[in-house]
């Protein structure tokens, strides 16, 4: 999916992966972060939001979590970081980040409640009012007011399967008294997800925008005030526009941090490619090659690879992509005309965490590259 880009905008990346790779400082199943590149994408997307007045909390998960390029981030002008989920949010605490919202996607589990507490997250997300009221009883105990988002997610949302929940307008007007009745909590905005979607290269604002809007203009008649409007999803710098037109005073870059949301993939925007994918010809059979797997994502859009032995003379291949619902062992090339050994570039949507792949982070790729580390899916150093 970003494999041209990638070529034509970081080149250094995957020569400097190939080396790497061949010199067995890395394993296949390796990712390959460039930390300049992240830390400059950040500096652009923290410039751009200041001039619009929005928010930026930047989201971890995609990058696994890794607290060398959280840290960069922060060094960048991105202070704190949103928690997919509270072990996310435990994570990046350990390591110095602080939280602004945690929460959502993932809710907080009953009696994970009182160690988020702890973390002083600015935000937190809930979905219903039997969540705002464990959050507050808690809150009550450690002698605090915790500031809350209410999701909204009405019928006609757009929800991905798997991520369903959140207030409808009607859930709302039904159980608002009992929500202001909370002592430990306070409603501090609302949030939805995902508030952009980009089809066909375009990127609109989804209904579940209009929900948040309706909302706020009844927390605001019922005497709410300074309501945060957190707007995430395909956050950059060329979508800060109609994010601050709709109403946002809070996003959250991800894929943008390393220049791979879907609009990367078809422009040279302001954010540079900062990621790839390192694996190894396994075995060839029945005229396809076969490539170590782990590190694969199902929603990744790749076609093609780049594979070779040196770094100056890299073959581009065709994918065969995997089925989504068997175990990625191996990844497959639509070729037997290379050799069992030789490096695998890719270059695709990810979700590290939620892979067993290795991430290396490297710097000064344009002078003097150097590996700082390799580490866990989860964010934890293993060399």
């Amino acid at each position: 999916m970003f494999l041209e880009v990638t070529k034509n905008r970081n080149r250094k990346l995957i020569e400097t992966s190939v080396e790497l790779h061949q010199l067995g400082v890395i394993t296949p199943n390796t990712y390959v972060l460039d930390l300049d590149a992240v830390q400059n994408n950040a500096k652009v997307l923290s410039l751009e939001a200041k001039k619009k007045d929005i928010e930026l909390l930047f989201m971890t998960k995609q990058f696994g979590r890794n607290p060398l390029v959280a840290q960069a981030i922060v060094e960048a002008g991105i202070e704190k970081a949103v928690a997919v989920d509270p072990w996310e949010a435990i994570t990046l605490h350990k390591n110095g980040i602080k939280i602004g919202h945690v929460g959502h996607l993932v809710q907080i589990p009953k009696n994970m409640i009182p160690t988020i507490l702890n973390l002083d997250p600015d935000f937190i997300t809930v979905f219903s009012y039997e969540n705002a009221r464990n959050i507050s009883d808690i809150a009550i105990q450690q002698g605090k007011k915790q500031k809350i988002f209410i999701r909204m997610a009405n019928k006609d949302d757009y929800i991905y399967n798997g991520q369903e929940g959140g207030f409808t307008f009607e859930n709302l007007v039904a159980e608002i008294e009992k929500l202001e009745e909370l002592g430990g909590i306070k409603i501090g905005g609302l949030t939805s997800f995902p508030c952009i979607l980009i089809q066909d290269n375009i990127p609109s604002i989804t209904t579940n925008v209009t929900s948040m809007q309706r909302a706020k203009s009844y927390l605001i008649n019922r005497g709410h005030k300074n309501l945060v409007m957190n707007m995430p999803s395909a956050t950059s710098t060329v979508t800060m526009k109609l994010l601050k037109e709709s109403g946002a005073s809070q996003a959250e870059p991800g894929h943008a941090l390393t220049g791979t949301t879907p609009l990367h993939a078809s422009e040279d925007l302001a954010e540079k490619p900062a990621m790839v994918y390192v694996s190894e010809v396994s075995h060839l059979y029945d005229n396809k090659a076969y490539v170590f797997g782990g590190g694969f994502y199902p929603r990744s859009g790749m076609k093609n690879a780049l594979v070779g032995s040196k770094k100056n003379s890299l073959s581009q291949i065709s994918i065969i992509e995997n089925d989504p619902t068997n175990i990625d062992y191996y990844g497959t090339l639509n070729t037997n005309d290379i050799h069992v050994g030789d490096t695998v570039i890719y270059a695709f949507r990810t979700q590290i965490f939620v892979t067993k792949a290795q991430i290396a982070i490297v710097e000064n790729l344009d002078s003097s590259p150097k590996l700082l580390g390799i580490y866990d899916s989860m964010g934890n150093l293993i060399s």
